[in-house]
């Protein structure tokens, strides 16, 4: 559970510690409200995204799934700034699908914590691959983020890609695959 008292007094700490009025007019109420929007943020924290899947249903479908454009954001732990982009996910049924929403919803409840990329990438594909069993997942991840592009070494342009597979599926197929159908996914 969020503690937004605690979050709005450590807040309020940090706009004094920064040599700031946390009583001027225009930060007065910045700690309530970076503590609405951090319950909004790390929402994710304490889901289970297997439930996502607990409605999967039978389908004979073994062919390869792709589901592309995936919006998501997350926050770095590192610097507690955010990173955001495109999640790609690829599978292969055996027996159970679910619908496309469904592993949408699998990548919010994971991003909303802090979060590493990398990590997030393989806890997407595991979550996939252990609960609807397929033969084989892939899942892409293509990320902005703003502790590289704001700070530090200042690239605006980065773009941080990572890739996890699971099972029995051609290595770099969804890579392929972006890369055909989307020329600029990593531009």
């Amino acid at each position: 559970m969020i503690d937004k008292d605690k979050i709005s007094k450590a807040v309020d700490s940090i706009i004094a510690a920064i040599g700031e009025n946390p009583n001027r007019e225009g930060l007065k109420m910045t700690p309530t409200r970076i503590a609405d929007m951090y319950s909004e943020l790390f929402s994710g924290i304490n889901k289970d995204p297997s439930h996502c899947f607990e409605n999967a249903f039978s389908e004979s479908h073994q062919d390869l799934v792709i589901l592309s454009n995936i919006e998501f954001s997350s926050i770095c732990e590192h610097h507690f700034l955010p990173f955001f982009g495109k999640a790609y996910i690829s599978y292969i049924p055996i027996s159970k699908t679910a619908g496309a929403s469904k592993f949408a919803e699998c990548v919010d409840i994971l991003s909303k914590r802090p979060q590493l990329q990398e990590r997030l990438t393989a806890q997407i594909a595991n979550t996939i691959y252990d609960t609807i069993n397929p033969k084989g997942v892939e899942v892409l991840l293509q990320a902005t983020h703003m502790c590289i592009s704001m700070r530090g070494i200042n690239k605006v342009d980065a773009k941080f890609v990572t890739h996890a597979i699971r099972g029995e599926i051609t290595e770099n197929t969804l890579f392929k695959e972006i890369l055909a159908t989307n020329q600029d996914v990593l531009h």
